[in-house]
């Protein structure tokens, strides 16, 4: 007799209209993303002449948002309409990201003015991260996901591919701060098609009296209790720690130091993001091999070997051809490690979700 899985995974997941809406807004939202991620450092390096320090706030200013906010945006996903979270986070970003070239045009564009855009969109971002994370179990079958989830992490690669060498282009046509027009069009093509979605969320779970704190701490006890979830929270925040620091310098390093064109910087930007998509494709592959451990530990050992030619580069095309592949492999492993965590997360989601529904809000709460 087959499980009750069994006929909902014979079904492709691409035949959800409510799904294909929902992914044709974030994979937008995700090129869009990597044209402000290539162009707004380039605005500060080359535009703006920003010194070192200068540089290191903005990065910071930008990273602070989802440390501050992504417990609370996880709460507050499972207790508000997740939609119109999205679509709120969606028109947020785009008119903060709007006012820099309007800014650049009338020549009153300063470093503060870009770091308040960085801080705004970013923590819009959380937002919208959030809810859109608690949406998509809503609206297609968790087997169908978790069986796509490769795939669905490559296009999202694929995308931020896209956006970077779409960036870079903007860069060389219009100038840096009017290239910021295209990630404003995303984040309106997102915020369309989410408005979109047909499908009726399920009813917020009731507060009953409850602060928010008190089901973040719950979330993150259960987290706690699960290895497996505790384990994977912990590598998730050394390694973004790890990799905010390098990224804080990263632009600055190869735009003024090496004497990187703003449009080779998109082009290198762009074959990472490939790299990415390799790795989310080969992931179930070489982890049915391996294992997920093995897979997962190579990763990270691999990770640092990569930055070596950062350490030795000179100016010139074959350096830029050695960061540019050492960028693919990082971001390969990168993929492949995010795919299987994913993976890990999605499964302890669903077992738990057959017990009682607050593991699972604890488990979006505490790993977002």
């Amino acid at each position: 007799m087959s499980s009750p899985d069994s006929g909902a995974a014979s079904v492709s997941l691409w035949r959800h209209r409510d799904f294909r809406r929902y992914m044709t807004g974030q994979t937008c939202s995700v090129a869009g993303s990597s044209i402000s991620s290539m162009v707004l450092p380039v605005i500060a390096v080359i535009d703006l002449d920003a010194t070192a320090g200068q540089v290191s706030v903005l990065a910071v200013v930008g990273q602070l948002p989802p440390a501050l906010l992504a417990l609370h945006a996880g709460a507050a996903a499972d207790r508000y309409s997740k939609r119109r979270q999205m679509i709120i986070g969606d028109l947020v970003s785009a008119a903060a990201l709007a006012t820099v070239p309007v800014a650049a045009a009338l020549g009153t564009l300063t470093l503060v003015h870009l770091m308040a855009v960085a801080a705004v969109r970013s923590a819009a971002a959380v937002v919208h991260d959030a809810a859109s994370i608690s949406l998509l179990p809503g609206l297609v079958d968790r087997s169908l996901i978790q069986r796509s989830n490769s795939r669905i992490g490559a296009l999202f690669a694929i995308a931020a591919t896209g956006g970077s060498n779409l960036g870079a282009s903007l860069t060389a046509l219009l100038g840096p701060a009017r290239a910021l027009f295209g990630d404003v069009a995303s984040y309106l093509v997102s915020a369309w098609c989410t408005y979109r979605i047909q499908a009726r969320e399920s009813a917020p779970a009731p507060a009953e009296g409850r602060r928010l704190w008190t089901e973040i701490v719950e979330g993150l006890r259960y987290v706690h209790g699960d290895p497996r979830l505790s384990v994977l929270t912990w590598v998730n925040a050394t390694t973004s720690f790890a990799l905010a620091l390098l990224n804080t310098l990263w632009a600055l390093y190869l735009l003024r130091s090496l004497a990187v064109s703003p449009t080779a910087f998109g082009v290198l930007l762009g074959l990472g993001a490939l790299g990415a998509a390799a790795g989310a494709l080969a992931a179930p592959a070489v982890t049915r091999r391996y294992g997920p451990g093995p897979m997962m530990l190579t990763a990270l050992a691999l990770t640092p070997l990569t930055q070596i030619p950062l350490l030795i580069a000179s100016p010139g095309l074959t350096w830029e051809v050695v960061i540019g592949s050492a960028l693919f492999l990082q971001l390969a492993c990168a993929g492949a490690a995010g795919t299987t965590q994913r993976s890990i997360s999605w499964g302890t989601s669903v077992l738990s979700h057959h017990s009682s529904l607050e593991p699972v809000k604890g488990v979006r709460v505490a790993l977002y």
